[in-house]
C-alpha cells in the first residue's frame, strides 16, 4: 500500500473556493472507493465524503452537503476535492485513503487548508 498524495490546499477567503487533488501511482484506483477526511488540531480525524468507483457518493458530511463536489479520474488515477463558501471551520489538513489503507493505518502528508481574511 503506498500512501495518496494530496495537494491543491492553501489559504482561502471565507466564501471562497479550492480544489484538492488526491493522486496514487497504483494501478488499483479505478478498484477502490476514495475517501476524503479531513483533521483539525486535537481532533479525530473525519471522514467528509466518499466516492464510489463508479462514481457515486456513498457519504458525505451534514456541515459540508451543498458545498462539496467530489469526482474522479480513473485514467489518470485523481480524485477531487470541491469546496465551495468555505468556512472557517472548513480548515483543516484534509487527506485521501482507500478503505484498505484507513484500516493499515497508512496516510499521505495531508494537504493543509486555511480559510482565513
Amino acid at each position: 500500500q503506498v500512501p495518496f498524495v494530496e495537494s491543491g490546499g492553501g489559504l482561502v477567503q471565507p466564501g471562497g473556493s479550492l480544489t484538492l487533488s488526491c493522486t496514487t501511482s497504483q494501478d488499483i484506483f479505478r478498484l477502490v472507493v476514495i475517501n476524503w477526511y479531513r483533521q483539525i488540531p486535537g481532533k479525530q480525524r473525519e471522514l467528509v465524503a466518499n466516492i464510489g468507483t463508479g462514481g457515486m457518493i456513498d457519504y458525505m458530511l451534514d456541515s459540508v452537503k451543498g458545498r462539496v463536489t467530489i469526482s474522479r479520474d480513473n485514467d489518470k488515477k485523481t480524485a477531487y476535492l470541491h469546496l465551495s463558501d468555505v468556512k472557517s471551520e472548513d480548515t483543516a489538513v484534509y487527506y485521501c485513503n482507500s478503505n484498505t489503507g484507513v484500516k493499515r493505518g497508512i496516510w499521505g502528508q495531508g494537504t493543509q487548508v486555511t480559510v482565513s481574511s
